[in-house]
């Protein structure tokens, strides 16, 4: 792919809900830790066609809070540009590990960050019932549990 521009969000500049609601359900999810994120967005010369969301948990940990990619463009690597260039921001700042989490009932989501070189760490038991005013459901069953993955970046 190419023409392919990663921009980091500066402050001030408006937030790319459209983009960040593809991977979070409501804007209140997303606002609960988006103000404390690095948030950058992928254009491909015409529009945004991804954003991701980092938020460094400690001096070694940086959390992918958020990663969508749009339908148009899906299945075509972008998911693995973002995790890559993830790793090297990780990586320039000195992060020893980066992590994500996604629903346990988020199958694909799941396979998709083995691929690219994080392994199962933890669960963050009734994380989606507690922190949704709503039941949310993914493959025909509720989101119950975070299932969190890492990458060791010295790897």
């Amino acid at each position: 792919m190419k023409n392919l521009v990663f921009n980091k969000l500066e402050p001030g500049t408006n937030i790319p809900y459209e983009l960040l609601l593809l991977a979070d359900e409501t804007i209140e999810a997303i606002n609960q830790y988006i103000f404390d994120c690095i948030v950058y967005v992928l254009n491909d010369g015409f529009q945004n066609i991804a954003v991701m969301a980092l938020h460094p948990n400690s001096s070694t940990e940086l959390e992918i809070k958020n990663i969508a990619v749009i339908e148009s463009y899906r299945s075509q690597g972008i998911g693995s540009i973002l995790i890559n260039k993830a790793k090297e921001i990780a990586k320039e700042n000195s992060y020893a590990i980066l992590t994500v989490g996604t629903s346990d009932t988020g199958f694909q989501q799941i396979k998709f960050y083995e691929k690219n070189g994080f392994i199962k760490k933890g669960i963050r038991k009734d994380f989606f019932t507690d922190h949704y005013p709503f039941p949310i459901y993914e493959n025909g069953l509720q989101m119950r549990d975070m299932v969190v993955l890492a990458h060791d970046l010295s790897e």
